[in-house]
């Protein structure tokens, strides 16, 4: 899998296991949401997102 076909996979996941407990456990997990969005548009403006990094050292390549 490629690095940024792996980064939409870990954003699309984090986002739906934050509806989940946003939905079943306690409201205030909505900011885990709002963490997620601010995250992807940081990334698109400098092109450098964390998860990028983290994945890079877990042996991932372009």
């Amino acid at each position: 899998m490629r690095l940024e076909a792996a980064i939409r996979l870990v954003a699309g996941s984090m986002l739906i296991l934050s509806f989940l407990l946003t939905w079943f456990m306690d409201p205030r997990w909505v900011w885990f949401s709002v963490f997620i969005a601010l995250n992807l548009m940081q990334s698109a403006f400098t092109g450098w997102c964390p998860m990028m990094t983290l994945l890079k050292k877990l042996g991932m390549e372009n």
